[in-house]
């Protein structure tokens, strides 16, 4: 008698799965650190798409936490350090936007 705790593990045993017999076999991976081909771009070099849809949400985003500090400036309150701290919060998520959407990756640094 005792707790599950008390008494000693069994080793549970598991049938090993039933190899495939197909003839096709996977082509062998590339080592680790080996040149990929160039035909392989990379997939985020480049991609309008995804700029602009991440830089239109973080403007988008910036413009809502902005908006949200200054809701109760609009009605007479007095804004304190958190206030401004959140609207300074705000523009730096929207400018961070609009650095997203003019430069894109890749191009932010001259390569000499």
């Amino acid at each position: 008698m005792g707790s599950l705790v008390t008494q000693p593990l069994e080793p549970i045993k598991v049938a090993a799965p039933p190899k495939a017999t197909s003839s096709v076999e996977p082509p062998p991976l590339a080592a680790p650190g080996a040149p990929t081909s160039p035909a392989e771009a990379p997939v985020f070099n480049n991609c309008w798409s995804c700029r602009v849809l991440s830089g239109a949400g973080l403007i988008g985003a910036g413009g809502y936490v902005y908006w949200v500090a200054r809701k109760p400036m609009k009605l007479g309150y007095p804004p304190g350090p958190g206030t401004i701290t959140q609207m300074v919060i705000g523009i730096s998520i929207a400018c961070w936007g609009v650095v997203i959407l003019s430069d894109p990756k890749g191009k932010a640094f001259r390569v000499d």
